[in-house]
């Protein structure tokens, strides 16, 4: 990551565009301030990147508002791994799986124990991304991200831990934003797994809203006070180290505690009923006048709390979509017995369609979480930032979890998905939660879009705000003479920008060689993205200081740009496999995209293709489960 010199903090007079279409589109003065918070956050983090990496220079923004998509910043590679990072990668898989064979993986509570953390220390799992100057792997992100697929084919919640620790966790916090004396303090301890860690940002008011958060730190000496209570906090129990994000003077900020080995009267856990997470201990914690030391503070080149918080977001993200995809291979690997057993009217129900149908379009989720886990951890090894990028990851990994967990593993094997020991009936909660982990997802939809359209409203649409606020105009007629008058200056360069839009013909994709059905693919994406740009800037116009308002509207625009870059970024990844059953995932994947972006039926080709794939896969060809250990047929019965 470069960083790169901060500017002068912007003047008031200098506001978002967003902030600005607020104030003016009768929102409380309250709600702009807060919505101005996370809009200067979001600046801030902006700086920590050199120009080349930043969002409005990012393959997402560019694929939209370029006249040409950059298809090459959308091609991935495979992972470069160091021998001595794939060493503790293996030995660290080896470990779970010794565990998981001897059933020892959880207590009796259910929860990975302390030995096993321990045992997966010493083979230095928990070091993945600390820098080996502390002690650590310094893994590249793209070997680490896949890998967290793989180690889900063992463990989910074991790969979630790894996340928690390495990405959300103390651990990114202390490599970007610590001082050199704060990493030399923290990062062997977390690097050697000594002292694991965690991310304590939720509140009981504060979710999406970052900016209701409660719990405060005074200065008291050298130390810092806390007082406050956070929720929902994976991997904390007494002990760990944990990135706490709290208020201090007002604004957000980032200690970094080292919590005690016991509950005091000054710390203790709130534990609750969790549905999801159950094989890790996820509670929360009230702080009572807790001290910790003052040097324990983060300080950012720029910004606050909130900067950091969003950083270390990103990683995490990507680590959703890259244990969806083990998820999901666990749920395809454990349906093709059952699929082969299972007999209706006299054949197996491999044999039938719908079946099929569920096998390939499985699969067909799969290589796109594989595409764009590779595609993401890829941006963040070559320096961006990877805002819009993580959380398309983020967002189509979960969706693609729920949909194949309800849609496909529960309907194929039918009323067992309810017994007891089926992991369906097991874990569909921790199946359904990536929905909500790291953001909710329509709530990120609106969080791209925002970061989609806020350059183009930064120079085109903020003049015209600016000029309508200082002329009392609220409500904008082109039919008033008064009112075009106010906008004579401002409005030009964007009616300029319309025109040249609608004038200028499409520019086609460099495209590399490509299977003419997955060129297809990508051509269809980038013809669409590019588009999206006229469609966008005039939804803009239309709803103009209100469109803060039309959530709907925007989650709706999010989701079809977000559709089209998985369908690139798919279709690319599909097509540099040599595996013929990736590529016809891919396709598959592409398709139903596709249809869902045109509002069409599936065609009888369509049918053909998904349920030629279910066969080859039910066949055993898809290399990417092979040696899966799928779960026992519960309640089997004579053929």
């Amino acid at each position: 990551m470069s960083i790169e010199t901060p500017p002068a903090n912007p003047s008031q007079e200098e506001k978002s565009f967003a902030e600005t279409a607020l104030a003016l589109g009768g929102k409380s003065a309250d709600e702009a301030r807060r919505t101005g918070a996370i809009d200067t956050a979001d600046d801030q983090v902006e700086t920590l990147f050199a120009k080349q990496y930043q969002t409005a220079n990012s393959p997402a923004h560019r694929a939209v508002w370029d006249r040409g998509v950059p298809v090459e910043l959308f091609m991935s590679s495979p992972p470069q791994t160091p021998p001595e990072v794939q060493k503790v990668m293996d030995d660290a898989v080896a470990v779970a799986q010794r565990h998981k064979a001897a059933g020892t993986l959880r207590n009796a509570e259910g929860k990975i124990p302390e030995n096993v953390l321990a045992d997966l220390a010493a083979v230095g799992y928990w070091g993945l991304l600390v820098d080996k100057e502390y002690g650590g792997s310094g893994a590249p992100f793209s070997s680490f991200a896949p890998f967290l697929t793989r180690m889900a084919l063992v463990d989910p919640t074991v790969a979630g831990l790894a996340s928690v620790h390495g990405c959300i966790g103390a651990v990114d916090p202390v490599r970007t934003f610590g001082n050199p004396e704060q990493k030399q303090r923290f990062l062997p301890a977390l690097g050697n797994g000594s002292r694991l860690s965690a991310f304590a940002l939720t509140e009981p008011c504060a979710g999406s809203d970052l900016t209701a958060l409660r719990t405060t730190a005074r200065l008291d000496g050298d130390h810092y006070v806390v007082d406050g209570e956070k929720l929902f906090i994976t991997n904390v129990v007494p002990g760990r180290t944990i990135g706490l994000v709290c208020l201090i003077d007002g604004k957000p900020s980032v200690l970094i505690v080292d919590l005690p080995a016991q509950e005091n009267e000054n710390f203790q856990l709130r534990k609750y009923g969790i549905y999801a997470l159950k094989h890790t201990y996820n509670q929360g914690i009230v702080f009572r006048n807790f001290r910790v030391p003052a040097a324990n503070l983060l300080k950012p080149p720029r910004g606050d709390g909130l900067t950091i918080a969003y950083h270390g977001l990103n990683l995490g993200r990507i680590a959703v979509c890259a244990t969806a995809a083990g998820n999901m291979r666990l749920m395809l690997a454990s349906m093709l017995p059952w699929a082969r057993f299972r007999r209706t009217y006299g054949a197996p129900i491999a044999t039938r369609e719908l079946v099929q149908r569920r096998l390939g379009e499985t699969a067909g989720l799969i290589v796109a979480c594989d595409a764009l886990v590779a595609w993401c951890a890829g941006l963040i090894d070559r320096g961006y930032r990877g805002e819009m990028e993580c959380v398309v990851a983020k967002i189509f990994g979960g969706e693609a979890q729920k949909t194949a967990a309800i849609e496909y593993f529960m309907k194929t094997h039918g009323g067992r998905s309810f017994l007891h020991g089926h992991s369906f009936g097991d874990n569909i909660h921790e199946f359904l939660a990536p929905c909500i982990y790291e953001g909710e997802g329509e709530m990120l939809g609106m969080g791209f879009f925002k970061s989609l359209v806020k350059q183009h409203g930064k120079t085109y649409f903020e003049p015209i705000g600016k000029a309508l606020a200082a002329a009392g105009i609220r409500q904008p007629n082109p039919l008033n003479p008064a009112h075009m008058w106010a906008l004579k200056s401002v409005a030009p360069p964007y009616l300029k920008w319309v025109a040249t839009q609608r004038l200028r013909p499409l520019a086609k994709p460099n495209l590399p060689n490509m299977p003419k059905n997955l060129r297809e693919h990508a051509e269809f994406a980038c013809e669409r993205l590019q588009r999206m740009a006229l469609e966008i800037s005039g939804t803009m116009s239309k709803f103009q200081l209100k469109l803060a308002d039309r959530q709907c509207r925007m989650s709706e625009l999010s989701q079809r740009c977000q559709d089209m870059i998985t369908v690139l970024t798919t279709s690319m990844y599909g097509a540099r496999s040599d595996d013929p059953i990736v590529q016809e995932a891919a396709d598959i994947a592409c398709q139903n995209l596709q249809q869902k972006f045109l509002g069409r039926r599936p065609s009888n080709n369509y049918f053909r293709r998904v349920t030629a794939l279910g066969q080859a896969i039910a066949d055993g060809k898809f290399r990417s489960i092979a040696g899966v250990e799928a779960e026992e047929i519960l309640w089997s019965y004579e053929q």
